[in-house]
């Protein structure tokens, strides 16, 4: 937690108590559902927690907003996102069924009223979204097929509607196809060695 905090001190007091019970309820679903390595778990706060916030650090979402989270295995970037931004509206979604279970348990026991979750594919999703968020799912041109017919038209952020993509490595090739995406650094906002390859990348997207 001491972690969290460093970076995001103006929690409140029920941001403070959700985020502090993932460690636990994490730790007890992994028994039974893996969706965290084993060695990750020890290390959730940093590998989990912090790195889903960092989206959060390139673009704070608006009260009333839509984001989805394509792939969202237990719940990451999309449940500690939903906890630091109440009043925006998350749709986080996985083709694993248990995984998905794991997520709807994590969301009750915290009390988070601003998400929903669903076992399905991503080509699936009816509806329109601000942003499109996930972890390094697939490869670009193809998640970027998936997003189609997502992006609402009406524009209310800092930074134009599309995807929020956290990736590590070169992706220099991965993403020649897209001019223009922006790539942030996590050092820039991190001070930990575990975020120095990785990055959130935003590709706009029109609706279409």
């Amino acid at each position: 937690m001491e972690t969290i905090l460093k970076y995001f001190p103006d929690l409140t007091e029920t941001q403070l108590q959700q985020f502090s019970k993932l460690g636990g309820l994490y730790k007890k679903w992994n028994a039974q559902i893996n969706v965290i390595s084993r060695k990750d778990i020890d290390e959730l706060y940093t590998r989990h927690v912090l790195h889903s916030l960092a989206i959060a650090k390139v673009q704070p979402f608006q009260p009333n907003s839509s984001v989805l989270d394509i792939g969202t295995g237990g719940g990451f970037p999309g449940i500690p996102l939903a906890i630091l931004f109440p009043e925006t509206n998350f749709y986080l979604v996985d083709s694993i069924g248990k995984k998905i279970k794991v997520v709807q348990e994590v969301t009750t026991a915290l009390g988070l009223k601003n998400v929903k979750a669903a076992h399905m594919r991503a080509e699936k999703v009816k509806g329109e979204f601000d942003f499109i968020v996930s972890r390094a799912v697939t490869k670009m041109d193809d998640f970027v097929k998936w997003t189609k017919g997502k992006i609402a038209k009406k524009q209310q952020h800092q930074l134009k509607n599309g995807i929020l993509y956290l990736k590590g490595g070169d992706l220099t090739e991965e993403l020649s196809s897209f001019p223009k995406a922006t790539l942030f650094n996590l050092t820039d906002f991190f001070d930990n060695d575990f975020f120095e390859t990785k990055k959130v990348v935003h590709i706009p997207l029109k609706k279409k």
